[in-house]
């Protein structure tokens, strides 16, 4: 099965940066609630966005873009216009998106993973549950020490129908690449959100170093350290991501 991968799919948070998103959410939240209006009381705002999240990661609605939840979400619960939320997203990431910077700590093999699968001619997903705009998503990359550019594919809210753990967020992902499950491996280390993905068929890779441990309802192919996942990565076939 292994000589048939040809794309790997990365989780973000706790994979390939260490955060802490009990930490980086309400800040998040909180700093965009100011650029959207400083009169505005934060504590309903961060709140309401929390409550929504989570029930966008349990949606199974794709009719639209977790993006146009959002602004919909946004006006009907606070009565913020899409023009204000977006209005406030572009300031937020001019004036308040670094400020997010030293909740961000590096992991040293980062980029040495990313860079063993494109010597080898693998495609490559960031597979980050799609809860955040595009130029954060890079930015977490960037302060990460990694290049956004490495990736054929970065889900966003602006491009994603669906969150992890649900089956469509990685059906859409897999018809953007027209690539069949198992062709692909999932790296994360969150138990439910990253290994769901094995119920398309998709191999699982558990990166257990900063491991989150949500259900034991799937089991992972692999399971190691960042180290062990190196390892793992140099084991794949060359080149196998130019073919079809």
């Amino acid at each position: 099965m292994m000589e048939e991968i040809t794309t790997v799919l990365f989780d973000l948070d706790g994979t390939l940066i260490n955060v802490d998103m009990h930490q980086f959410v309400p800040a998040y939240l909180k700093y965009l609630a100011d650029s959207i209006d400083p009169q505005m009381a934060v504590a309903p705002f961060v709140q309401q966005m929390i409550d929504r999240t989570i029930e966008r990661l349990n949606s199974d609605d794709g009719s639209q873009t977790n993006e146009q939840f959002y602004l919909q979400a946004a006006e009907s619960d606070l009565g913020i216009t899409p023009h204000q939320f977006r209005q406030g997203l572009e300031y937020f990431f001019v004036h308040h998106m670094t400020k997010l910077q030293p909740l961000i700590q590096p992991l040293s093999l980062a980029q040495g993973l990313i860079d063993r699968c494109r010597n080898k001619g693998l495609e490559l997903v960031l597979a980050t549950n799609p809860v955040f705009p595009r130029p954060l998503v890079e930015a977490r990359l960037e302060w990460g020490g990694m290049n956004p550019e490495d990736f054929d594919l970065v889900t966003s809210f602006e491009n994603s129908r669906y969150c992890k753990p649900n089956r469509h967020y990685f059906d859409d992902i897999l018809a953007v690449l027209g690539r069949r499950p198992e062709q692909c491996l999932m790296v994360g280390n969150d138990t439910e959100h990253d290994l769901s993905a094995s119920r398309l068929g998709m191999t699982t890779f558990l990166v257990d170093t900063w491991l989150i441990d949500r259900s034991d309802e799937f089991t992972a192919d692999f399971r190691g350290s960042h180290l062990d996942l190196f390892r793992f990565l140099g084991q794949l076939s060359d080149g196998e991501a130019c073919e079809n």
